[in-house]
């Protein structure tokens, strides 16, 4: 249980949870305690169902806005302490958090099973989906009215009494699971540290890196250095360390993470997948991926197998062209798992003279937020302008306030960029607040957050990106544009409320920028001299951009399979997870099986961050993103009416159509897969 001893007035917190006197109305972290929040949502609970009754009771008969719109408004106060909530929980968590949201999670699934399964509100839904043609909705209303209707039979509205109760449990389970799963990857990231005492042993190491660990070894009191799993830490651990055993521990240690111990998620993984399968099934769905596909772009699991093996067939050979040219320059008979971003590495050195150490110097963190920035104003006209007197919910988040290039307000822009110990891994973009239009015509705008890993600066280097870290930034402000631009009626419709398969477009998109001359020219300059990135290592970036690329495809493609296998079993998976996991993704695997290893057990994005039945969605919206990008290529990257047009039929769009069509409006076709394999050089 979570520590609640402090009483709260009722009226004095949903008082302090609807009305924000802050700037734009953002949320007062500063006066928001850690023992409120679970009153909070308690009581935005309780007040949600006073407003869900009103609507049931409502004598006049059932219209779109007396149901569907009222629906829709409903909940505000326990909106906004979820959106706060939540964010924080992966974000900035610790043990009392991880206690409330244990203890919520069940209350807050019965509380959506109570709304989705009442039968007298059901029957008015279904009375408004039945005389829709009749009502006279523009196009939001239709998809607004399809969603909520939709979103009522997936929740169990049309079962029976008996069903109804089991789906009540199942979902209230696997809330709890999906929860635990994560806080467990969590936790068992934080629990490893590698700590070396003998500089001889980190030979190859490049200065940034010895300079964090050395850092880091400080603050823990450890007369040496040491290495964690986070990103920032691993990545260059493994490309650039000599020692091969170290390389080897840490990558064990990577790829065993919560497959044993105090935060084992190996049962976990049964129990979701056992529980997901029987929730399609009571609702007449063959298992979980029919059950979700019906409602992507994809459409069905056929469609997805489809997509998966035509890039594993077109990229296969590639990647195993790839894999022999660095087992040859190892000079091993077989390459192991630890070995392949070292000796990779070196292998780009030879044949592109580049690595990540050179491109360091001209990515400083700020520099970098400038052009990231800079790229928005170019193409859509937006301002970015630092606002200290938004709170944030800690010292290292900086609050902007988003102009629109007439100079009006579009949104707050939240930026957290390095690794903390209640942080997870990784990088995503998140929202505070949606967007929506009020009744009175009242745009009300998002607040928007973006979050990462980078490396932290050190006593005598600032903060210095890969290039892969600029590619990350870039595809996660693409997210935050997404969300930023929105201009939808309704907030279920806003920004990134899009299908799964889409929503990577607009982020993967902004990732090719990056790759542009032009585009670094302006702001990539040395963090100490000054001097412009120079136009030959451009061009290194550049000639280098597709080296390994059918690697990394099969990569993401094995990731893709993998999900897929979990999610479209039809009985309960009792076997073992290892051998499961080889199965599925066999045909994509080109190095060892190192027995012990298990990415199924800190495989996030599908078992508790939203991506089940959809990893493939980001394959899917690359064959999208590369072919939206040539069109800038054709007209010009920065120019400002494809832009406009991208902005308008695309962005602003959110999900209030179908998201082919808005692509077909934008691109005047259909999507074609040739413009991602010419990016890649698998065509000519």
């Amino acid at each position: 249980m979570a520590d609640n001893t402090k009483v709260y007035n009722e009226k004095e917190l949903e008082q302090k949870w609807t009305v924000f006197n802050t700037p734009h109305g953002t949320l007062p972290f500063d006066s928001i305690e850690e023992d409120e929040y679970l009153p909070a949502m308690r009581l935005g609970i309780k007040l949600h169902k006073a407003e869900i009754e009103k609507i049931i009771n409502n004598a006049e008969a059932p219209t779109f806005e007396n149901t569907i719109v009222a629906l829709s408004e409903s909940g505000q106060m326990l909106s906004n302490v979820q959106y706060c909530f939540y964010n924080l929980t992966s974000a900035e968590t610790n043990d009392k958090l991880d206690a409330i949201a244990e203890e919520i999670s069940p209350e807050e699934t019965d509380h959506n099973n109570e709304i989705y399964q009442n039968e007298k509100l059901f029957a008015r839904v279904k009375a408004v989906w039945n005389s829709k043609e009749k009502a006279n909705l523009d196009i939001e209303g239709v998809k607004l009215l399809e969603k909520v209707y939709e979103g009522f039979k997936a929740m169990g509205a049309s079962l029976d009494a008996e069903k109804k109760k089991q789906f009540a449990e199942l979902t209230k389970n696997l809330s709890q699971l999906t929860l635990k799963f994560g806080q467990n990857v969590l936790k068992a990231t934080n629990e490893y540290t590698l700590k070396v005492a003998d500089i001889n042993e980190l030979s190859g190491l490049p200065n940034s890196s010895l300079e964090a660990a050395k850092s880091l070894a400080k603050k823990e009191n450890y007369d040496g250095w040491i290495f964690t799993l986070k990103a920032p830490s691993y990545v260059p651990f493994m490309k650039y360390a000599d020692n091969e055993e170290l390389r080897k521990q840490m990558y064990m240690a990577y790829n065993t993470r919560a497959t044993s111990g105090q935060f084992d998620n190996t049962g976990i993984i049964k129990e979701i997948t056992k529980t997901r399968l029987e929730i399609a099934k009571l609702l007449g769905y063959k298992n979980h991926a029919d059950k979700v596909l019906r409602h992507r772009m994809a459409k069905n699991e056929k469609n997805v197998y489809n997509l998966l093996n035509q890039l594993l067939d077109a990229y296969k050979p590639t990647a195993e062209k790839e894999v022999e040219a660095v087992r040859k320059l190892s000079g091993k008979k077989e390459l192991m798992p630890w070995d392949w971003s070292y000796y990779s590495e070196k292998l780009r050195e030879k044949e592109y003279n580049i690595n990540d150490e050179q491109v360091k110097p001209y990515l400083e963190l700020e520099h970098v937020k400038k052009g990231v920035f800079g790229l928005a104003t170019k193409l859509y006209g937006l301002q970015f302008i630092p606002n200290p007197e938004i709170q944030t919910y800690h010292k290292e988040v900086q609050a902007l306030d988003v102009l629109d290039e007439d100079g009006k307000y579009l949104a707050v822009l939240y930026v957290d960029f390095f690794p903390r110990e209640g942080k997870s891994g990784g990088a995503w973009m998140t929202e505070f607040k949606p967007q929506w239009i009020e009744k009175d015509g009242t745009d009300s705008r998002p607040h928007i957050s973006i979050v990462m890993n980078f490396s932290r600066p050190t006593d005598s280097t600032p903060s210095l990106l890969t290039f892969d870290e600029l590619t990350t930034f870039l595809h996660e402000f693409g997210h935050s544009i997404h969300g930023m631009v929105a201009r939808s009626k309704y907030a279920e419709l806003s920004g990134t409320s899009v299908y799964r398969d889409f929503v990577e477009l607009p982020s993967q998109l902004m990732e090719n920028w990056a790759l542009e001359k032009e585009y670094l020219d302006s702001f990539a300059e040395h963090y100490q001299t000054g001097e412009k990135i120079p136009a030959e290592l451009i061009e290194k970036i550049k000639k280098s951009a597709n080296f390994n690329t059918g690697y990394f495809t099969l990569r993401q493609l094995s990731f893709g399979f993998l999900d897929m296998a979990w999610h479209t079993i039809t009985s309960e998976f009792t076997g073992d997870a290892e051998e499961f996991e080889t199965k599925a993704w066999e045909s994509t695997q080109l190095l060892p099986k190192v027995k012990g290893t298990l990415m199924s057990s800190n495989f996030t994005h599908i078992f508790s961050g939203g991506y089940s039945a959809g990893y493939y969605g980001y394959k899917w919206a690359e064959v999208l993103d590369a072919d939206a990008f040539s069109m800038f290529k054709e007209e010009g990257i920065f120019n400002k009416e494809t832009a406009k047009r991208f902005r308008t039929e695309v962005l602003e769009k959110g999900g209030s159509e179908d998201p082919m069509d808005l692509y077909k409006r934008f691109r005047k076709r259909e999507p074609s897969i040739d413009a991602l394999l010419i990016r890649t050089g698998i065509k000519k």
